[in-house]
C-alpha cells in the first residue's frame, strides 16, 4: 500500500455501496474506516480538521529526524572530550564560591571582532596604499575577563571529566560538559579572531617568497591557536606579546622545514631534462592560436559582453596590444577603469562564463580556454 496522507469517508455521500449500509439506510458509526490517500491532494475528502493533523504529523518528521542526528552528534562529541584529559590555566578564583556568577555575570562584556576587514586585507598584501585593519584592540582589562572566561569553562570541564573517573556521563553530566565546551570554544574563537591581525603583521615581516604567503598565514593561525589555550593571564603581560612570540617561532620552525625540503630536492634548471624544442613549439603555437581566438571572439562580441566586460578582459588580457610585460592585477584594472577590486573581479567571473560558453560553442574541436588562464 503507498504511503500517503490520511482521510476519512464521508458518510453523505451518495455513491456508497448499499452492501455497508445497515438497515435504515444509515452508515453505522463502527462501520468508518481510515484508508490512505493514493491519489493527488485534490482528492482528499472528509474533515479539514484530519487533514490538518495529517499535515502536522508529517512535519513532525523532520524536526525527528534532525534530532535523532543531533544527539548522535552529541554523543560523538562526549566520547571525544572524554578522551583526552582537558588542560587549562588554573586561577585562585575558580576555587571560591560563586566563580560562574563574578567571572560571567559580574565581569564587564568583552567587544566582540568582525573579521570581514580580513578577506580584503589579505588580497591586497604587497600592493601600494594597504589598507589598515578594521578590527578592535582589547585593554589588558578586557583581555582578563575574556581570558578568565575562557580558562573557567574549561576548567568546569576538566571537573567533570575527574568526576566521571572513565565512566560514562549520565544526562545532566553531558549537558553540563557540551555547555561548558561551548561556552569555551566560543570564547576561543573570539579571541583568535580578535588577533588575527598579529598573523598578517608577522607575516609580512618574514615572508620567505611570493609562493610561501599562503602557508606562513596557515602556520600563523595554528600557533595562534595554540598561544590561546597556553596564555596565562596572571603573568601580567598582554595577550599579543606572547601570541607574536609564538607566530614567529612557527614562522621559523615552518622556514627551517622549508630549506630542508629545498636543499633534498632542489629545483633546478637541467638541459638533460629538455624533451627538444618541439614540444615548447608546440605548446607555444597553440598558445597563439589560443590568444588568437580569445582575441576574435572579444573583438567580435561573439560571447555578448557589455561594455564593462569587454574593457576587464581586454586589459586583464592586454588584448589591447599596449600593456607590456606581466597582466595587470586586478587592483589595477580597477584604477585603470575607475571601479573597485571587488567589482572587477566579479564582472572579470560574469564575461570568463560567457567566453567559455561561446568557446565550447565555437566550431573548433580544440578550445583554448584553459589558456588564458590568470594565476
Amino acid at each position: 500500500m503507498t504511503s500517503g496522507r490520511l482521510s476519512f469517508g464521508n458518510p453523505t455521500m451518495p455513491t456508497l455501496p448499499v452492501s455497508i449500509l445497515d438497515g435504515g439506510k444509515r452508515l453505522p458509526r463502527t462501520q468508518i474506516r481510515m484508508r490512505r490517500e493514493t491519489d493527488a491532494p485534490s482528492r482528499v475528502i472528509g474533515d479539514a480538521s484530519v487533514a490538518s493533523q495529517a499535515y502536522r504529523s508529517s512535519m513532525a518528521i523532520e524536526p525527528k529526524a534532525k534530532r535523532a542526528s543531533k544527539r548522535q552528534e552529541d554523543a560523538a562529541l562526549l566520547a571525544e572530550l572524554l578522551a583526552d584529559e582537558i588542560d587549562f590555566m588554573d586561577h585562585p578564583d575558580f576555587h571560591k564560591a560563586g566563580a560562574e556568577k563574578r567571572i560571567f555575570v559580574d565581569a564587564p562584556a568583552v567587544p566582540k571582532p568582525s573579521v570581514t576587514w580580513y578577506r580584503p586585507m589579505m588580497d591586497d598584501i604587497g600592493e601600494p596604499g594597504q589598507r589598515r585593519h578594521e578590527g578592535i584592540v582589547l585593554t589588558a582589562a578586557q583581555e582578563r575577563v575574556i581570558f578568565m572566561q575562557f580558562n573557567y569553562a574549561r576548567y568546569r570541564m576538566r571537573r567533570i571529566q575527574k568526576a566521571l573517573r572513565g565512566k560514562a556521563p549520565g544526562a545532566e553530566e553531558a549537558r553540563e560538559l557540551l555547555r561548558w565546551h561551548g561556552t569555551a570554544s566560543r570564547l576561543r574563537d573570539q579571541i583568535a579572531e580578535t588577533n588575527l591581525a598579529l598573523v598578517l603583521a608577522m607575516a609580512k615581516r618574514v615572508r620567505l617568497g611570493e609562493g610561501e604567503f599562503a602557508d606562513l598565514i596557515g602556520e600563523g593561525n595554528m600557533a595562534l591557536m595554540r598561544a590561546v589555550d597556553k596564555f596565562d593571564c596572571n603573568r601580567g603581560f598582554k595577550f599579543s606579546t606572547y601570541a607574536c612570540r609564538a607566530i614567529l617561532k612557527a614562522f621559523s620552525r615552518h622556514g627551517i622545514k622549508l630549506a630542508k625540503h629545498r636543499q633534498r630536492f632542489p629545483v633546478e634548471f637541467d638541459p638533460a631534462l629538455e624533451q627538444g624544442e618541439g614540444v615548447a613549439a608546440i605548446r607555444a603555437t597553440s598558445e597563439r592560436q589560443d590568444a588568437a581566438e580569445l582575441r576574435e571572439i572579444v573583438e567580435s562580441n561573439r560571447a555578448d559582453l557589455s561594455e564593462v566586460e569587454r574593457a576587464v578582459v581586454m586589459h586583464r588580457f592586454a588584448l589591447e596590444g599596449t600593456e607590456q610585460g606581466r597582466p595587470p592585477t586586478l587592483a589595477q584594472v580597477g584604477r585603470l577603469i575607475g571601479l573597485t577590486k571587488e567589482r572587477v573581479r566579479q564582472i572579470q567571473n560574469q564575461a570568463f562564463e560567457k567566453l567559455r560558453l561561446a568557446i565550447e560553442g565555437a566550431p573548433r574541436a580544440s578550445t583554448g580556454g584553459d589558456a588564458v588562464a590568470v594565476n
